[in-house]
């Protein structure tokens, strides 16, 4: 087995493992080993590319990708905060924890039409419980928040990982 550590082979093996697992890490008890054997390496080398990638930036995380429609959570609205820009640093984390929040992120306002500056997506099986939820969020803002709305989902659109062209 070649080792994936030979001078001028690291690009060469992170692209192939990120090709490898672009679309998602075998659904079997090793999926690190069975990573490697299809890549002619071994499942150390393996997990420390990743390891390495993760550390300098070169992928974000590694992680699962729930079919929230499949688990049953169908009404999923990106709830959506007009939020004191002083305070959406502080305020973000803070969202993002909810355990029924899967992202929470900053984006640009555009006045007048679109005055909301913090955007959480917010899951559950029911829209009244989507509002119950976002309620919450906006008790935890509190003062901050000056105003608010949900926008609901109308289909699951399929998520994929990072393709490279080969």
């Amino acid at each position: 087995m070649r080792s994936g550590r030979e001078p001028g082979d690291a690009a060469t093996l992170e692209r192939r493992l990120v090709q490898a697992i672009g679309t998602g890490l075998p659904l079997v008890p090793d999926p690190y080993a069975e990573v490697a054997a299809a890549l002619g390496t071994d499942e150390a080398t393996v997990i420390a590319t990743l390891e390495a990638m993760l550390a300098r930036g070169a992928i974000r995380r590694i992680g699962a990708v729930p079919n929230h429609y499949a688990l049953g959570y169908r009404a999923n609205g990106m709830a959506v905060f007009d939020v004191d820009d002083a305070m959406v640093a502080e305020l973000g984390p803070l969202i993002g924890a909810f355990d029924f929040v899967s992202h929470c992120y900053r984006r640009p306002r555009h006045p007048p039409l679109w005055p909301y500056n913090l955007f959480a997506m917010v899951h559950a099986k029911t829209r009244p419980a989507v509002e119950t939820r976002v309620r919450q969020i906006r008790s935890r803002l509190g003062s901050a928040c000056r105003g608010d709305t949900i926008l609901y989902s109308r289909r699951i659109l399929k998520k994929t990982g990072l393709r490279l062209a080969r």
